[in-house]
């Protein structure tokens, strides 16, 4: 009786010791499984980060590149436009002021305005006029060019202007000026073109 009690205790210990190395080996395995998954699952997301931080940082030096040729087109465009502006103002501003200074050829242009407008309006106009030219021109136009034109003319001297002259209707609805600035602005998009092309060869 006591050798079959022990039979059976060494059996049932055999069988639970067995069963436990099953389910201890069972358990290793699945947590060996389970690390390995980890682990793959981390090299991945890894793997993935690296991408994205390499696809940002090209990106980066993309727009980077992008940027500074922007900017360095427009620091060109703004440089050539700086001195086409400097040149064409030093040979037309100061052409514009001398030959509108001269009273023969500001009578001419004056004159051939004046008929124009006058043609197209049947009120009385209004002249301004340089300040430093009012003993040359204020006779002739209350003399030869209201004659000239059949309308009174009205000539108001004044420091405003330097050069050339406003023209408009008596009322002062509206004027059209045509100073030694909007002559120089003129001719100076006239010449703007060939400027670029002897300058820069666009």
């Amino acid at each position: 009786m006591q050798n079959k009690l022990q039979e059976l205790t060494d059996r049932l210990y055999q069988e639970g010791l067995s069963r436990g190395k099953e389910d201890g080996e069972l358990f290793l395995a699945n947590a060996k499984k389970q690390g390995e998954q980890i682990v793959a699952d981390a090299k991945a997301e890894a793997e993935k980060i690296i991408l994205q931080a390499r696809q940002q940082a090209q990106d980066l030096k993309d727009k980077a590149k992008s940027d500074v040729k922007m900017a360095s087109e427009q620091a060109l465009q703004a440089t050539k436009k700086d001195i086409e502006n400097l040149l064409l103002s030093n040979i037309i501003d100061k052409a514009a002021k001398e030959t509108l200074g001269k009273t023969d050829f500001l009578k001419e242009i004056i004159l051939c305005v004046a008929k124009n407008f006058s043609a197209q309006e049947s009120c009385d106009l209004a002249l301004v006029l340089p300040e430093n030219l009012k003993s040359e021109l204020e006779g002739w136009v209350a003399g030869q060019l209201e004659k000239q034109l059949g309308k009174q003319v009205t000539a108001e001297f004044s420091n405003r202007i330097s050069g050339g002259f406003n023209i408009g209707p008596a009322d002062g609805s509206y004027y059209i000026s045509l100073s030694d600035e909007t002559f120089s602005a003129l001719i100076c998009e006239y010449l703007r073109p060939l400027t670029k092309k002897v300058l820069f060869g666009e």
